[in-house]
């Protein structure tokens, strides 16, 4: 049994040098974000993965980060137990305006990294009112060895909601980018792909499920989230709404066993250590910070996975 998870981590950022002067932006954005708290986050997050651990037998062959600044943060997660210094690291900075990144790390013992790539993305011909033209996460694309079979493995988190959504268009140039990728990993290579990630939308937006289908209209993949969505499972939450924006999505062959590892189920994995003691907001996750006020918490997501048996 293996499990593939994903978790955007909320702002793992190196602590901040001491500024010379009170007025300096700080390079985290966070509030007195210092070397205490640093290694708090650091633990919180590597304790997330001890209790799936605990609770799965065994750690995720594979995991999918998002909000990592630096590959240092994740030099430093990976010596914590339960990693052992034991996974790899796939990364590469971009050109994001928060500084952050996505990144996958994978068990060595169990896989061997091929090829990795950061795929950029140029938006000066897809918003059309030039103030909104910014830089964005890049999108991972890792092929990785499991046993005798390649599995493409693509990390995502998309532009966030803001304003009026002006995000929309980049989101759905990235996920069209990303789709004819995916199809030529199916279609030319022959290989599985598994693409995960924040994706700032919910499993029945229609961006979403338009992944699912090639040009032919033929479903290809499976999103296994859009039935915890539909029995109100949240991974993240906005004043009084949930969201299930955390995703794992599939080739069909993780679902016919053509490969060798074939689907159990998804989850989002919430057990009650991570979540927050407010009964105000009871369920939802234990944050590092609430506004500037810091909590000392996990993360404002709960992380995600699926369970593949083999």
């Amino acid at each position: 049994m293996e499990l593939f998870s994903f978790y955007n981590v909320e702002n793992l950022f190196p602590p901040d040098p001491e500024s010379k002067h009170k007025l300096n932006p700080t390079y985290s954005g966070l509030r007195n974000w210092d070397e205490r708290k640093y290694r708090n986050k650091l633990l919180k997050i590597a304790h997330v993965f001890r209790i799936m651990k605990e609770r799965n037998a065994s750690l995720p062959f594979m995991i999918g980060l998002a909000e990592v600044s630096g590959k240092s943060v994740l030099e430093d997660l990976i010596q914590l137990e339960p990693f052992a210094g034991n996974y790899g690291i796939v990364h590469y900075p971009s050109r994001d305006e928060r500084k952050v990144d996505v990144a996958l790390l994978y068990d060595r013992d169990k896989l061997q990294l091929i090829s990795s790539e950061a795929i950029t993305f140029d938006f000066e011909n897809v918003c059309k009112n030039t103030e909104n033209v910014d830089t964005t996460r890049d999108v991972l694309h890792a092929k990785v060895r499991y046993k005798e079979q390649v599995i493409n493995v693509f990390v995502v988190h998309l532009p966030s909601k803001r304003g009026k959504d002006i995000n929309k268009p980049k989101r759905d140039f990235i996920l069209k980018e990303i789709r004819n990728r995916i199809l030529h990993s199916m279609d030319e290579d022959k290989e599985p792909v598994i693409l995960c990630g924040d994706f700032n939308e919910n499993p029945n937006h229609e961006n979403i499920t338009d992944v699912l289908y090639d040009n032919m209209q033929n479903r290809r993949l499976q999103n296994p989230f859009e039935q915890l969505f539909s029995k109100r499972k949240y991974s993240v939450f906005h004043h009084k709404s949930g969201m299930l924006f955390d995703q794992i999505i599939l080739s069909e062959d993780f679902f016919s066993g053509v490969h060798g590892l074939l689907f159990q189920e998804a989850a989002v994995f919430s057990p009650e250590k991570i979540c927050t003691r407010d009964r105000k907001f009871a369920g939802r996750p234990l944050r590092t910070f609430a506004g500037t006020r810091y909590l000392g918490g996990y993360s404002d997501h709960f992380p995600v996975f699926v369970r593949l048996s083999n």
